[in-house]
């Protein structure tokens, strides 16, 4: 199943009046749910990452008056591009249009696509493919 079946899917079942939905075909199982307080069997933890001093990004100073900024609505793990080797949503010094779609932020397996909530252009990209990102923090800077 392709990511844009699994997120037309997803669409769907938002709209929907269905509360769950299970889906098994060969080797592909997925359970989707709109009950928060349902219980999720505990697969298995992912072993945390230590980072290094070194390596910690320093916070971009921004000057409100001359740049707009995205930021993440959940937390999440940031991807540039729809596909693992597919080309970036956006690059620096590319023009976006409010409601555009500039990157993905996968929470819990689902893949949320996050739109521009301004028009301009690409400044700068803060984050990495691949990076966490943590609720309400600066993704991209709009000039």
């Amino acid at each position: 199943m392709t990511i844009k079946e699994l997120q037309s899917l997803i669409k769907e079942i938002e709209n929907s009046p269905l509360m769950t939905l299970e889906l098994e075909t060969g080797d592909f199982k997925l359970k989707l749910s709109k009950n928060k307080f349902e219980p999720v069997e505990k697969i298995q933890e992912p072993t945390p990452q230590v980072v290094e001093p070194s390596k910690v990004a320093e916070p971009t100073l921004i000057k409100k008056e001359e740049s707009l900024v995205i930021k993440s609505p959940l937390v999440g793990t940031f991807y540039a591009s729809p596909t693992i080797n597919g080309n970036p949503y956006v690059e620096v010094g590319q023009p976006v249009k409010k409601g555009q779609v500039v990157c993905i932020v996968e929470a819990m397996k689902i893949m949320n696509e996050i739109t521009s909530p301004h028009t301009g252009i690409v400044k700068e990209v803060l984050v990495k493919n691949g990076d966490i990102v943590g609720y309400d923090d600066i993704i991209m800077v709009i000039e």
